[in-house]
């Protein structure tokens, strides 16, 4: 018992004085997280009020597919992105495995359908308000869709917030093409796992705590953004 609470101390103490080693690997998570986040949401977005405005045959079977993909595990997709970009894969010849550039890409994969599917949600409820109005403007599909993303902007940032949640708690899919390579790919999760594995729960609880502070960080954000909707509305 007493190494725990002296274990828990220590990471107090590394948060509190910044310690070298915490800060860098926090900083690479959040770059790799938001980074993935922002790319996930400038496809996932228009995406979600692509599929709320058109109606197109097969629509209903890919809402169902993309709904699917949100529960897809992560390591099947880190397992594909290393097939493809190790070695003797088709785009091997780039030399990005076990970089952050692939790592944001397999989070991307992982984000895309989720922020798509809340995305189509949101505008889904928008479009039924919006629908007369634009159609009777003779408004182009991308002018209604600029309208639902402008419109409901608060909603669709809920759907980024969403995302940025999932991406900073994975572990799966960047283990297997970042590495987890000291100053180069490790990041908060996979720093955990491997602290923890060594026996130095200081460091590793000292991780956890910045990473339970930042998903805490998120919720927050995600309550002010729906209270927000609220007031306006």
């Amino acid at each position: 018992m007493s190494e725990i609470i002296e274990a828990i101390f220590e990471a107090l103490r590394l948060v509190l004085s910044l310690d070298a080693d915490l800060i860098e690997i926090s900083l690479r998570s959040l770059k790799i997280t938001l980074s993935a986040v922002v790319i996930a949401s400038v496809i996932g977005l228009p995406m979600g009020a692509w599929l709320a405005v058109y109606n197109f045959r097969g629509r209903r079977s890919f809402i169902v597919v993309l709904n699917a993909l949100m529960g897809l595990p992560p390591v099947v997709v880190g397992l594909f992105v290393y097939l493809v970009f190790s070695r003797t894969g088709p785009l091997g010849v780039l030399g990005l495995l076990f970089t952050p550039t692939v790592m944001i890409l397999a989070q991307v994969f992982i984000l895309v359908p989720l922020i798509a599917s809340i995305a189509h949600q949101v505008m889904r409820d928008l479009w039924r308000e919006y629908a007369d109005l634009l159609s009777s403007l003779d408004a182009s599909l991308w002018q209604k869709i600029g309208t639902l993303l402008r419109d409901g902007r608060h909603g669709l940032l809920t759907a980024s917030l969403a995302g940025f949640g999932r991406g900073i708690g994975e572990v799966g899919a960047i283990m297997i093409v970042g590495g987890n390579i000291d100053h180069a790919t490790r990041v908060l999760t996979t720093a955990i796992t491997l602290e923890t594995s060594r026996g130095h729960f200081a460091l590793a609880l000292g991780l956890g705590l910045v990473l339970v502070g930042l998903s805490l960080l998120v919720n927050i954000l995600v309550h002010l953004v729906a209270h927000i909707r609220e007031v306006e509305e």
